[in-house]
């Protein structure tokens, strides 16, 4: 279902599991980590902006960097071990982060990523 989302064109904004379950749709791979993450404050570098940002997790598995097929870019990395934390697809409304932007432990750090969804839901309705 995830597949026929991103095929037509809707805007997609996977967090946590949801993270994963679209890397998973999109060809890649999740691991189990030997520890995960769990609980508030973990430091997370947007790489598209070079923001570091204090989030909240809760996961045992991570998406393989190595497994990303082509058009699939790693847009943030756990600062703790290097795992990946965020994704998107290049050419398309979709992108999706292992944190949980939603839960505001910075407090505000992770709010751009619901403007970023909103602007691209503005912009497919247009």
């Amino acid at each position: 279902e995830i597949r026929k989302l991103v095929e037509a064109g809707i805007p997609l904004f996977g967090i946590c599991l949801g993270h994963q379950m679209l890397a998973l749709a999109l060809g890649a791979r999740t691991e189990k980590m030997e520890q995960g993450h769990h609980g508030a404050n973990h430091p997370v570098k947007d790489l598209t902006t070079g923001k570091v940002e204090i989030v909240s997790m809760n996961h045992g598995f991570t998406v393989s960097r190595e497994s990303l097929p082509e058009g699939v870019e790693e847009t943030h990395i756990s600062l703790f071990d290097g795992t990946n934390a965020g994704i998107a697809l290049t050419g398309r409304p979709v992108f999706s982060v292992q944190h949980h932007p939603e839960a505001s432990p910075g407090p505000t750090d992770s709010l751009y990523l619901f403007q970023r969804f909103a602007d691209l839901m503005e912009a497919a309705r247009a």
